[in-house]
């Protein structure tokens, strides 16, 4: 059977530039090593994707929904369902100085976000530089390679991937309950204490809960901290 809409599966997946190869995002860590751009404050893990939800480029959205659990694919979105055709109009040239103090600093090549927008350095000459507003991968058709791995049924993983999708820390450190049949205590791991944007995350967290997770009607999020008690003893 394939995946109706708002179906919460877990995917294995690496992507890929089809025309260059190039690989430049995956869930696995031994993917990111190979190609160069691993992260050590990534968690790699399988990917939670909401069918029909908009969480992923529209053209894998709907190629995933028509797959199932144990399906080991290859899927071809092209750049109208995926990153968008190149427009001409959002290569913009302007003065060098816009850049202000990192105007020395930078090389054709170079992400950089001007105005809330981000674009790619393409030219630098004259006192002046064009920047390149579309995405990246506009233009390309992006190869997914992708391992259908499970779809979620139960509420406790539900509400382990959901969580996972917005914190990235390892599942072990996600602590949740039940307490009754319509309330969750989730526990804040001291890790993320400090995260930025962590209200935004909390809203984000109870939203998707409360969508997919029908029975639940309330939802606490607890902080714990432990006095130390620790005492240094006097050095001799």
């Amino acid at each position: 059977m394939t995946f109706a809409k708002d179906s919460l599966i877990l995917i294995n997946y690496t992507a890929k530039v089809k025309d260059t190869g190039e690989v430049f995002e995956t869930t696995s860590e031994n993917e990111a090593r190979k190609h160069n751009f691993y992260n050590s404050d990534v968690v790699y893990c399988p990917k939670l994707v909401a069918i029909g939800e908009s969480w992923i480029i529209k053209g894998l959205d709907d190629a995933l929904a028509n797959t199932n659990v144990g399906d080991k694919t290859s899927l071809q979105i092209p750049p109208n369902t995926g990153f968008g055709e190149r427009d001409p109009g959002k290569v913009r040239m302007m003065p060098l100085r816009k850049l202000g103090e990192n105007a020395d600093k930078v090389s054709v090549g170079d992400a950089i976000e001007i105005d809330n927008r981000k674009g790619i350095i393409r030219f630098i000459g004259s006192g002046r530089v064009q920047v390149d507003f579309n995405h990246r991968f506009a233009g390309k058709t992006i190869t997914y390679d992708v391992n259908i791995l499970k779809l979620l049924d139960t509420d406790e993983d539900k509400i382990a991937s959901i969580l996972q999708r917005h914190v990235n820390i390892t599942k072990s450190k996600l602590k949740f309950r039940k307490t009754n049949s319509n309330t969750l205590d989730i526990y804040i791991h001291e890790d993320i204490f400090r995260l930025e944007g962590l209200q935004i995350i909390k809203h984000l967290v109870k939203s998707e809960i409360f969508k997919f997770i029908s029975s639940i009607n309330q939802i606490n999020f607890i902080e714990t901290y432990v006095k130390n008690t620790r005492i240094d003893k006097p050095k001799t």
